[in-house]
């Protein structure tokens, strides 16, 4: 914890499985294409990354604010010993960060969530973090398949009474802006 960047601005945190599109989504928000380092091989973000952006709200509003890349779990190209310590390091984060005011928890739309995915869901929840769930990689399957998925992912996930899932692509776009305006409202709470 003595090496999180110092600062009172709030923290949005990304969290999934390995190779989800985390960084990719992280880019298409900010609109900076390099600001988090992207891979096809799964496990490449091995620390917390916080990345410092700021928010316009009005013409003299602006909030300060860090989005949040965590090591994906799951499926990584590395050792048990290297997850365990990722696993005991996301956690302490997740529980004891003072400024933590939302979990984006990503799952790949194309394929029902795994028994990870609905792990992390219940734990997050269990342990009271906010979680907003945000289905990627939507480009890559037709609007119909979409749709049909994203009941399979609440009903998998329990998401009755929660929170709407967030549909994106970080390729065309889609669901920037819904995403941009709940943490917009997480923010100014």
């Amino acid at each position: 914890m003595d090496q999180y960047p110092a600062g009172d601005f709030g923290e949005i945190v990304f969290i999934g499985r390995s190779n989800v599109g985390k960084s990719s989504l992280i880019n298409s928000l900010s609109r900076h294409r390099g600001l988090a380092r992207i891979s096809g091989t799964p496990g490449k973000t091995q620390t917390i990354n916080f990345y410092q952006l700021t928010a316009r709200g009005t013409a003299e509003e602006r909030t300060e604010f860090f989005l949040v890349d965590l090591p994906g779990y799951g499926y990584a190209k590395t050792g048990q010993a290297n997850r365990r310590q990722w696993s005991r390091f996301i956690e302490e984060y997740l529980l004891k960060s003072p400024r933590l005011k939302l979990v984006c928890q990503l799952i790949d739309i194309r394929h029902p969530p795994m028994a990870s995915d609905v792990d992390m869901h219940k734990w997050l929840v269990a342990n009271q973090l906010p979680v907003q769930v945000i289905t990627t990689k939507a480009d890559k399957i037709s609007k119909m398949a979409v749709q049909k998925q994203a009941g399979i992912i609440k009903k998998a996930l329990g998401m009755t009474g929660q929170p709407s899932m967030i549909v994106y692509s970080s390729l065309k776009g889609t669901g920037r802006q819904e995403l941009l305006d709940v943490i917009g409202q997480t923010l100014l709470k």
